[in-house]
This record gives C-alpha cells, sequence and structure tokens, in this order.
C-alpha cells in the first residue's frame, strides 16, 4: 500500500495535537486543583459531587439559621435575667412597705421605687430585637405587645404564639417566648395564695398557707370564704356551703391546706384561696394593685388591713412571677445547650461533606505531577517526530 506524503503529515499532526491535548488538560487540572475539570471528565462522580453540595448548601442554610435563633435567645436569656432583678428587688421593697414602723411618706418613696421598677418592667417587655422585631409580641412582633389602656393598665396585645425556625433537618425550634407566657401565666407548679377582696372593710388579716396534705381528694381546687354576722356572731362560709363560727384567730382548713387569719372581719368581707394559676397572673395587675395601697394613706385599721393583705398577695405573686422566669430562663438554656449540640452534628456533617467531595473531584498532586511529566515527553516526542519526517526525501539520497 502506498503511503503518500499527505497521509504521513495528518498523522504526525494528530498525533500531536492529541499529546498536547492530553497534556493543557493534565496542566488545567493542577492549576484548578481538581481531578474533574468538565462533567465529561467523570459523569457519574460530578453528578455525586453536585448531590453533596446541595446538600453541603442546606446544612450551610442551618447554620445560618442557628446563629439567628442564637442570638435570640441569648437577648431573650439577658432580659429575663433584669425581669428577675426587677421582680426580686420590688418583692424586697413590698416587704419594707410592710412594716409597721415605716411613716406614709416612707411609704411613698418605696412606691416611687416601685413605679421605676413598673416602667421598667413594660420597657423590658417591649425589648425589640437586632432586627427591630418586638422580642415578645409573638407572630405580631411589628407592634408593641404591651400598651397602656385609657385607665393607664398595661395589656398585652400581641399573639401568644411565637414563630418557629427550622434549625436542622427535622428539628424546629421556638424563637424566644410570648409576652403573655412570660408575664401574665405563671408555673403550674405554683403553690396557693389568698386574695383578699378590694372593698374589705373589716380588719381580718391571713398570715400564712400551710399545705397539710397533698393527697387530699379536693386538693388543687379553688376557695371562696365569705363571712357575715349572723345575730350578733361572726360567720364564714366556703364556697356557698354552711355557715361556721368564725374565732379571732383562727385556722381554716381547705382540702389539705390551712389558712391562718387574723382580726375581726366585716359582713360582706371576702377571700379568695386559690392556686396561683387559678388566680391573678399578671404580673403587671400585681404592680398596680401594690401602688395603688401605696400610694394612699391609711388612716383607719381597716385600711391597714387592706394594705397588709395586699402586699402579702403581690410578695406571693411575685414568687409566682420568679419562679415562671426561671422556668423559662431554664427552657432558653435548653434551647442554647441544644443549638450548641446541633452545631457539633452539622459541623461533623459539613467535615464528611467536604471530605466525600474531597474523594470526588479534588486531584492527586503526587499522581498529576507524574502524569505531566510523562504528557511533556510524548508531546516533545510528538513534535521531534514530525520535525524528523517532514524532511525525509528520497532525493537527499540520489
Amino acid at each position: 500500500m502506498r503511503i503518500s506524503t499527505l497521509t504521513m503529515y495528518n498523522q504526525s499532526v494528530s498525533s500531536m495535537n492529541r499529546q498536547q491535548t492530553d497534556f493543557m488538560k493534565i496542566g488545567q487540572q493542577i492549576a484548578s486543583g481538581k481531578r474533574i475539570v468538565n462533567i465529561s471528565d467523570d459523569p457519574q462522580a460530578m453528578t455525586q459531587a453536585i448531590n453533596i453540595g446541595q446538600s453541603k448548601a442546606v446544612s450551610s442554610q442551618f447554620s445560618d439559621a442557628r446563629v439567628g435563633v442564637r442570638n435570640a435567645l441569648s437577648q431573650e436569656e439577658s432580659v429575663l435575667n433584669t425581669v428577675n432583678d426587677i421582680y426580686s428587688r420590688a418583692k424586697t421593697l413590698m416587704v419594707q412597705a410592710s412594716s409597721d414602723t415605716l411613716s406614709d411618706a416612707d411609704r411613698a418613696s418605696v412606691a416611687s421605687e416601685i413605679r421605676g421598677l413598673y416602667e421598667s418592667l413594660i420597657g423590658l417587655g417591649n425589648t425589640r430585637d437586632g432586627n427591630g422585631r418586638y422580642l415578645f409580641g409573638g407572630y405580631q412582633d411589628d407592634t408593641a405587645p404591651f400598651v397602656r389602656d385609657v385607665n393607664g393598665n398595661v395589656n398585652y396585645v400581641g399573639n401568644p404564639d411565637v414563630r418557629e425556625q427550622q434549625v436542622d433537618g427535622d428539628r424546629r425550634m421556638a424563637v424566644g417566648h410570648s409576652g403573655d407566657k412570660i408575664f401574665r401565666s405563671v408555673h403550674s407548679s405554683a403553690g396557693y395564695l389568698a386574695d383578699a377582696g378590694l372593698t374589705n372593710q373589716g380588719t381580718m388579716q391571713f398570715n400564712g398557707i400551710n399545705i397539710v396534705d397533698s393527697n387530699h381528694p379536693d386538693f388543687g381546687q379553688a376557695y371562696d370564704i365569705e363571712f357575715a354576722d349572723n345575730a350578733g356572731q361572726m360567720q364564714y362560709r366556703v364556697n356557698g356551703g354552711a355557715w361556721t363560727d368564725y374565732n379571732d384567730p383562727t385556722t381554716i382548713t381547705l382540702g389539705g391546706v390551712e389558712v391562718e387569719l387574723e382580726g375581726a372581719p366585716a359582713t360582706g368581707d371576702t377571700l379568695r384561696v386559690a392556686r396561683g394559676q387559678d388566680n391573678n397572673m399578671d404580673i403587671f395587675r400585681t404592680f398596680e394593685k401594690a401602688l395603688s395601697v401605696l400610694d394612699n394613706a391609711a388612716n383607719t385599721d381597716a385600711e391597714k388591713a387592706q394594705r397588709v393583705n395586699t402586699l402579702r398577695t403581690a410578695m406571693r405573686e411575685f414568687d409566682n412571677g420568679m419562679d415562671n422566669v426561671l422556668t423559662t430562663r431554664a427552657e432558653v438554656g435548653a434551647r442554647l445547650n441544644e443549638l450548641d449540640a446541633l452545631d457539633t452534628i452539622g459541623g461533623n456533617r459539613t467535615l464528611a461533606y467536604e471530605q466525600a467531595l474531597s474523594d470526588l473531584v479534588d486531584l492527586d498532586y503526587v499522581e498529576a505531577a507524574s502524569q505531566y511529566s510523562v504528557r511533556m515527553v510524548g508531546l516533545q516526542a510528538a513534535q521531534k517526530a514530525f520535525v524528523d519526517m517532514k524532511d525525509m526525501s528520497l532525493f537527499k539520497f540520489l
């Protein structure tokens, strides 16, 4: 078979082009640090790498979400710590105001400080986060959750439900708590407290509430006690039951609970004994009740008894409020701990993704350097062969 000069020329050029293509490909791999530069290099590995890259991006989104949730929870924890300090200080001031050694001017001074704490608490209830949203407004986080009505009372106008954020594949976490949960609720374990009617006219006072039998079948119920003078004998009845003679002092047993009373009640006076969750749970109302008796001078024995009863009830309500805040702080701490655990898991997962991607697409530089040298020698050999062959001619041997 006759081999033409043109055929030899084309074969040599094709060989050089092939060698040059291989040489440039290994050069691109070394420059990029990737074994797969184009999808055609390894379609199966590239498909797996794309899937892993998408999973890694989702994991990164979860990580960013956890940062936002952690910031919100950390801010809430800081606010709750301040709220607890306010409750503690307010209770201390009420204990001080309950003393008979204080003058009305001294109580007015105490009331002034309590009012300052009250205003501070309202401000904390309307705290905003870093994005300008109200921290305790629930879903309705674009308006202040605590506002005053025409009578000056503070009301909650936010939403009781809170936003949730996806912080991992199968975990949605609540971003904080609503103001209703923090400032207008008590823990289910809140104990009994007594609340005398604000219209009481007698000098009856309650001293203590003692739990004597928590297994009593009626334990946990609420009890309304009313007093009346029947034929010169002061009597009381519980929840509309039979009348019983009242002696000063006396202890009334109510379904496993004992209430110690002293003083002389008047006809129509009332006393409610109930668990914290069945009584006033609004801490702002507690402040308002305390301020109402501290702002007005107590000139009669009945007014003094009313002041003592109101302050004692307020102190018990502050105890319940502090327990609720501490429980909420514990929930916040548990969520922060969970976020730390999810960060650890997410970090390990991201590391596994990166390792898998590296195994699929990253370049082995030792092998690539060896291939680079081989391709360079091959290209040089092809070029040298072409130079030698193109100068071959029979005329040189004639």
